[in-house]
């Protein structure tokens, strides 16, 4: 397993809200448990909300919240992408604001965000790939909300139809929950593993056990 699937396979363990013991992690992924260790530690250098500790367990949480300013799920998006752009893509006094505008958003965070980490903005990230999912969120947010059928197309080829049900932030990684019509189940997709987008005509309505209500973490 690559690096990079076996931490977002960290991330769908723990984002149940449930504590998960290091051991129990390594033996489902089948590697050691100091690579947990160092595992989680990249995960929470990377803006993943992981709490926790070695010996005890391990969890996640997805909140995004801003006070005072309250930001909304798009100005949250704004704000991180200019900040990575501006901070790692220019030199010079532009460099050095962005870094100042980071450490002053981390002065209004508030103390129960769960671990994240300190310069908002400039985190580790090992997710290379993830900026791919900006591109679609606001399709999948507007499907979610007018409950539109999309016809959605992954990196390995695979095509599903899909009713679209929640998106989650985690951290720099935005995952969608999905009804699969295709394969007449819940999927989690990671945004950034979508490579196309289709809107498909009608809307569909809720019915039981499609509905994001009768969705539960495995």
């Amino acid at each position: 397993m690559k690096r990079t699937d076996r931490l977002y396979a960290l991330v769908e363990i723990l984002k149940d809200g449930k504590l998960h013991r290091a051991e129990d992690m390594a033996r489902k992924l089948d590697v050691s448990l100091r690579t947990i260790y160092r595992d989680m530690d990249t995960l929470a250098a990377s803006g993943i909300p992981v709490e926790g500790e070695r010996g005890v367990g391990y969890t996640a949480h997805a909140a995004i919240t801003l006070p005072p300013l309250n930001l909304t799920d798009d100005e949250l998006e704004a704000l991180h992408l200019g900040l990575a752009a501006v901070g790692h893509g220019v030199d010079g006094t532009l460099q050095a604001a962005a870094k100042s505008l980071s450490a002053k958003i981390d002065a209004v965070l508030p103390e129960d965000r769960h671990g994240a980490p300190k310069s908002f903005g400039f985190a580790t990230y090992p997710f290379a790939d993830a900026a791919e999912a900006f591109r679609h969120l606001a399709t999948l947010r507007q499907a979610i909300r007018s409950r539109q059928k999309l016809r959605l197309t992954l990196q390995d080829g695979t095509t599903i139809i899909t009713r679209p049900l929640k998106m989650d932030y985690w951290g720099r990684v935005w995952t969608c929950l999905v009804w699969s019509e295709t394969e007449a189940n819940f999927a989690s997709l990671r945004v950034d593993q979508i490579t196309t987008v289709t809107i498909l005509p009608g809307l569909f309505v809720e019915e039981k056990g499609k509905r994001l209500q009768d969705y539960t973490p495995e």
